[in-house]
């Protein structure tokens, strides 16, 4: 039972992506302050999108990662979410994208892996501090962020403020709903604009 305690825990792991990091700033965070680093990071993201679109925020999720050191646990991640209300069209979708790209290079996160595809592209990226970052389409093109910290002290966590939306809850069902004139265009944008 020990073992496949272990297994699981270990699927986990790796499925989320948890690792405790050797260095950086992250090495040092307990998971309230993951948790507000995330939120910073966020910000940041939707600062840099010009124009700017609304956002609602997404379900944390805090769980523990498995220390197999010491067959125990000690350290937890945090993830942080928020899903973009504003239209975005799918001929301005590579305008969103390449606006994220841009401000995620110019801060030192290194592009893991791009989906290239028509309907639902994504891109995934790294921090300097170890986080995980991602922007994905989804259903009827609503463009979702997350952010995941590496392992960190465990602590308690509270949540950010405002009543998260899950993706499958009837209140996201009519979403993404709210109209801009630039993102939700159906031509793409002047290659001189969205940057």
């Amino acid at each position: 039972m020990k073992h496949r305690m272990l297994a699981v825990a270990l699927a986990v792991a790796v499925v989320s992506g948890c690792g405790l990091i050797g260095d950086g700033d992250a090495e040092q965070m307990n998971m309230q302050e993951a948790g507000d680093r995330a939120e910073q990071m966020l910000d940041g993201i939707f600062g840099a999108i010009k124009p700017s679109v609304e956002t609602q925020r997404g379900p944390s999720s805090d769980p523990i990662c498995a220390d197999f050191k010491n067959d125990s646990t000690g350290t937890g991640q945090v993830t942080r979410r928020r899903h973009v209300m504003t239209i975005i069209s799918a001929e301005r979708r590579g305008n969103f994208l390449g606006v994220v790209e841009r401000y995620w290079k110019k801060n030192g996160y290194e592009i893991t892996a791009v989906r290239k595809h028509k309907d639902s592209p994504a891109i995934f990226a790294t921090t300097p501090e170890g986080f995980q970052v991602t922007l994905q389409f989804g259903f009827k093109g609503q463009a979702h962020f997350s952010v995941g910290s590496p392992c960190v002290t465990e602590s308690e966590v509270t949540e950010p403020p405002g009543k998260p939306i899950a993706p499958d809850s009837p209140e996201a069902k009519g979403l993404p709903y709210i109209r801009s004139d630039f993102w939700s265009a159906g031509a793409p944008a002047p290659s001189a604009s969205g940057g």
